[in-house]
């Protein structure tokens, strides 16, 4: 087997492992209400350094994660 043929089975390998960590972190789907609000309550610790400015970010989670169940995603 030459060069090119080795670089043909190393694509190959790559695409395949792509593909197989794809399925196991579940990348592609679409996130659900509660990890939608997960997210974004991480966000709000992160970047919130005051208090009414954290409670205000999370009233908003906590609102978009009401929007979210109602329509049922």
């Amino acid at each position: 087997m030459g060069a090119f043929g080795a670089l043909v089975v190393i694509a190959i390998a790559v695409a395949a492992g792509y593909y197989v960590y794809k399925g196991v972190t579940g990348g592609g789907e679409a996130p659900t209400c509660e990890s939608t609000f997960t997210a974004c309550m991480q966000i709000c610790r992160r970047t919130s350094t005051e208090a009414p400015a954290a409670q205000a970010c999370q009233e908003a989670c906590k609102r978009d994660a009401e929007a979210c169940k109602r329509q049922g995603r």
